[in-house]
């Protein structure tokens, strides 16, 4: 006889694949209520995985997966999202966006991403009435429902944007493991937000300066991958006439010492040009920008 305090006879919790596994339904049971859709798709992990999902439950007639066609979309993501839709069987398009016209996005704020996203979402609204689709869905997971600061998806959510992946609880963990359980190329891939994200609040946004870090952080990747030197994540910061360069921690000394990376990075328009000691951190922006408005 089991002990009285023994658990053999009690229910066991689910375990991770079970919890992931529950929450893939949940998606799949969102996106057929929700019916033929616009995916924001911007080649990253949360819109793939919504994409591939969309797919699986309505069928590639019933999806379009539309990226937005700005100047803060980097040339190597530009290439990106055709071939990652095309993979995952899906029509792509290109949609002109206009946030550099409006004077809140050119001047860089914290609420900038307000500005982009209600601009994206117009013309992804725009792009489903045309070609009479319902809704307009953005890969918006769990977590960042949690963010206490997301103007983006306020504005989104402001104009009806629906988040599936967040409707059936998904994780930002719980996306990647489900990416890789279904082979998706984005699994691994390092997040990639847009050009504008590079540039230090209080500077002002211009299709030049966007530019400019798009070439800078290219020739640094060519640079390093020439050096063989590896970095998952990789960033070159604009906070004015200088660059800021950040790497995964282990490699920052080896991109400080390479005079080639930094040369190439200066070439591209910059003054002057060093490597953050502490490494990659996704949300530092706001550091930098209190040392730039400081002196510090």
């Amino acid at each position: 006889m089991p002990h009285p305090t023994s658990r053999t006879d009690a229910a066991l919790p689910p375990g991770p694949g079970e919890v992931l596994a529950a929450r893939l339904d949940l998606l799949n049971r969102r996106l057929t209520e929700l019916g033929p859709l616009v995916v924001a798709f911007s080649g990253g992990a949360d819109s793939a995985l919504l994409l591939a999902a969309a797919v699986r439950a309505l069928g590639p007639d019933h999806v379009i997966a539309a990226t937005g066609d700005s100047a803060s979309l980097s040339q190597r993501e530009r290439g990106a999202v055709r071939d990652i839709a095309a993979e995952l069987g899906a029509n792509h398009a290109f949609v002109g966006t206009h946030e550099l016209e409006t004077a809140g996005y050119r001047e860089n704020s914290t609420s900038r991403c307000w500005f982009c996203k209600d601009e994206l979402a117009t013309r992804l609204r725009e792009l489903a009435d045309r070609v009479g689709f319902a809704q307009v869905a953005t890969g918006t997971n769990h977590d960042d429902l949690a963010d206490p600061f997301r103007p983006g998806i306020r504005a989104a959510a402001l104009q009806g944007v629906v988040t599936p992946l967040a409707d059936a609880g998904l994780s930002k963990e719980q996306v990647r493991a489900a990416s890789r359980a279904w082979s998706l190329p984005t699994w691994d891939k390092p997040a990639s937000p847009c050009l504008s994200s590079r540039v230090a609040y209080g500077l002002t946004i211009t299709r030049e300066r966007l530019a400019r870090v798009d070439a800078a952080e290219q020739a640094l990747r060519d640079s390093l991958r020439g050096a063989g030197i590896a970095s998952y994540d990789l960033r070159v910061r604009d906070l004015g006439d200088s660059a800021l360069i950040q790497v995964d921690r282990p490699a920052v000394a080896a991109v400080a010492a390479c005079r080639e990376a930094l040369d190439a990075v200066r070439a591209t328009g910059f003054a002057s040009v060093e490597v953050d000691p502490r490494g990659f951190r996704s949300g530092s922006l706001n550091q930098i920008t209190e040392r730039i408005t400081s002196g510090s």
